[in-house]
């Protein structure tokens, strides 16, 4: 007979649980929480210490009374759900609706769902911990102060449907802040020189650094002009050679906030699928024989830290795949448990480094075993030796006139043998080899070749330089990064350009009206501060009612001015500048959920839409009467093709630059490579690298 109950969130979790447990124990999902504020009232007793009004979510009877029903079958019950403030908080709730005593030790954590983890914490049962449910209940109140007082006043003065949020307002701020740097950017000028030279057989190329042995920028021609004037033949002396030995360390195991940001770089993931594939791994996978396995630690965590246990089996595992020079002998440090991570959180790492990757191929789905392999692979290579580069930078010398050479070389793989860090323009590094170049020798100038640029505005954010800043700065927390992503790109204050954030005119409409009534409310200090606040109550060192009500007695008198002096925002459809050709009226812009589109202004008599197409203004090359256009394919990729389609079928990948062919007069397109972008022949081999 079952003598205890178990209770986990979700149902794969459950199955994986009870597989490690014996006979005695009945396992059941919660399904999250069952528990929460009214959808339909603020839920909030302002006047009376700001207590949370909870009520059962609509759809959960079945499931409590489920719980409720095998609850009086058990002598204990213990609570299992995820060890972190929204776990504690789900614990908490389902101990009032089952009515466990809350001194009792009924509740189990764990950071992974191994054998030995679950065997351990069902050991260690303990009270559950009202600091952490504290926490959580003082930002669930204030984002349900901030939503449910400042979104009516949005439906009110702009459209409903709107919405503000505490996090979600700010990551709204970065953006449209960050555009308005880009508008307001005024590019500069510069030049650099680059120049081939040989040495004996061997050639090799080096740029401009100074003059006179002092480093220089060159604004203009004129200062290009003025250099190469100096110049005299073609012999360059070579007047230093510098060969150093640098090491490089590995990057330390997946956090939260890391994961998401390599998970976009190197596999193209969106915050929120990395997260919900993060929670399967995490749950369990059906590993056939040996029964649901979890492979991952929790994914929600900001800290590096990594248990002995694990240390020793990545050795073992590193030892005998690649030998012993490859583990890691120093204690290069780890990022600790801030205020706001329980001590017993790990690192997101494998389960298991035994389980390599290509052994769980026919169990996991495609996206899963990328994911999978991408936190197996970083754990192991953090547990490896450093990798030891020969890098070597020479100085040739021509009139006092310099140019530098810079090359390296992998004298000793270590970790980068299993992982090298992704980074955000793409770039992978690569040996630079140098010839054995000796300082007084002469090298034979080649070709030199000055190119004209100008600087770059800041860049868009996408969605992993979003999550770096706002980790950066303070804002949000690991669970909150991919929810808030998702939330302004639904509520259509952003948009997704070539994998960029982009604010939309609502976007900055809303933001507007918000920052003119509540600055303070969504400043980034003022948000960072908050998360301290909210560590400082889960460590027991504030009250949550005291911080909800010190933040409150000035929201409030923002709310008052706000009502009486916020004025009604008319966001007027823009022309499109062509008429419907089904009913005749004008096409105006709207804006969707995947950014803006053509809509008839007779809506909803017509509901004729069409997708928006840039025109490059580049002639097709294969009809040569119609124009390319750009267009976006069923999966929003964007690819070109010629205006007069279905008539002519040219499509490109790749984006033309508006210009011929020099060799062969076809269209030159821009295309990605590893190494950067390249313009390119469609026709002929020309090719020219971008500076």
């Amino acid at each position: 007979m079952e003598e205890y109950l178990v209770i986990v969130e979700s149902p794969a979790k459950a199955k994986t649980i009870k597989k490690y447990l014996g006979s005695k124990y009945i396992v059941k999902a919660s399904m999250g929480h069952v528990r929460d504020l009214p959808r339909s009232q603020m839920g909030v007793e302002i006047n009376d210490n700001f207590n949370p009004k909870y009520i059962t979510i609509r759809g959960k009877g079945p499931v409590l009374k489920e719980l409720k029903t095998a609850a009086k079958k058990v002598k204990k019950i213990f609570l299992a759900s995820d060890p972190d403030r929204e776990g504690e908080a789900i614990a908490w709730h389902l101990a009032h609706s089952l009515d466990i005593d809350l001194n009792s030790e009924c509740r189990v954590v764990f950071n992974e769902i191994t054998k030995n983890a679950i065997k351990d914490s069902f050991k260690r049962p303990r009270k559950i911990n009202m600091d952490l449910v504290d926490a959580q209940q003082a930002r669930r109140v204030l984002d349900r102060l901030v939503g449910y007082k400042i979104s009516p006043l949005l439906w009110k003065k702009v459209k409903k449907g709107l919405s503000a949020g505490r996090v979600q307002t700010v990551a709204l701020r970065l953006i449209v802040e960050r555009e308005k740097e880009i508008k307001a950017f005024v590019p500069e000028e510069y030049w650099k020189i680059k120049a081939s030279f040989s040495y004996g057989k061997e050639e090799f190329e080096a740029g401009f650094y100074g003059v006179d042995g002092k480093k220089r920028e060159l604004a203009n021609e004129e200062e290009v002009k003025e250099v190469l004037s100096k110049l005299k033949g073609n012999t360059f002396s070579i007047a230093s050679v510098q060969k150093k030995e640098r090491k490089r360390n590995p990057a330390p195991p997946f956090i939260t906030s890391s994961l998401q940001q390599e998970a976009a770089r190197k596999l193209n993931f969106r915050a929120k699928k990395t997260m919900m594939l993060a929670q399967q791994l995490y749950e369990g996978i059906d590993l056939g024989k040996e029964g649901t396995v979890g492979l991952i630690t929790y994914m929600r965590t900001d800290s590096t830290r990594i248990s002995d246990l694990a240390k020793e089996e990545a050795q073992a595992f590193i030892t005998e795949e690649y030998g012993k020079e490859f583990v890691n002998q120093v204690n290069r440090g780890e990022k600790k448990p801030g205020k706001n991570t329980q001590d017993a959180h790990e690192a997101i790492r494998p389960s298991s480094a035994s389980k390599h990757p290509k052994e769980l191929k026919e169990y996991l789905s495609r996206d899963q075993l990328r994911l999978y392999r991408l936190i197996w692979e970083r754990f192991i290579a953090s547990q490896m030796s450093s990798a030891v580069l020969d890098t070597m930078t020479v100085d040739l010398e021509n009139e006092g006139v310099i140019f530098r050479a810079n090359g390296s070389k992998v004298k000793f793989p270590g970790f980068m043998k299993v992982y090298i860090e992704g980074n955000d323009d793409g770039k992978k590094d690569e040996d630079r080899l140098l010839p054995d170049l000796e300082e007084g020798k002469t090298a034979k100038k080649k070709e030199i070749e000055p190119t004209q640029h100008f600087t770059q505005p800041p860049p868009r954010y996408s969605e992993a330089r979003l999550v770096r800043t706002m980790e950066e700065l303070g804002i949000g927390r690991p669970s909150t990064y991919a929810p808030t992503l998702d939330t302004i790109q639904k509520r259509g204050y952003v948009m997704l350009d070539d994998k960029k954030f982009q604010p939309t005119e609502l976007g900055e409409v809303v933001l507007e009206l918000t920052l003119e009534f509540f600055s303070q409310v969504f400043n980034v200090e003022f948000t960072a501060q908050m998360e301290n606040d909210l560590d400082e109550i889960e460590d027991g060192e504030k009250h949550w009612n005291e911080v909800i009500d010190e933040f409150y007695k000035s929201f409030e008198k923002q709310l008052v001015v706000a009502e009486e002096e916020m004025k009604e925002v008319e966001i007027k459809d823009e022309p499109a500048g062509e008429d419907c050709e089904v009913c005749g009226h004008e096409m105006v812009y709207k804006m969707g959920r995947y950014g803006k589109f053509m809509a008839c202004s007779n809506f909803p008599e017509c509901r004729n839409t069409k997708p928006i197409v840039k025109d490059t203004g580049v002639e097709c090359p294969e009809c040569h009467k119609g124009t390319i256009v750009e267009r976006k394919s069923k999966k929003r990729r964007i690819f070109y093709g010629c205006s007069r389609y279905p008539d002519c079928e040219f499509v490109s990948w790749d984006k033309p630059v508006g210009r011929t062919c020099p060799k062969c007069g076809k269209m030159l397109v821009e295309k990605k490579t590893k190494k950067g972008k390249v313009v390119q022949c469609i026709s002929c081999d020309y090719a020219e690298e971008q500076g």
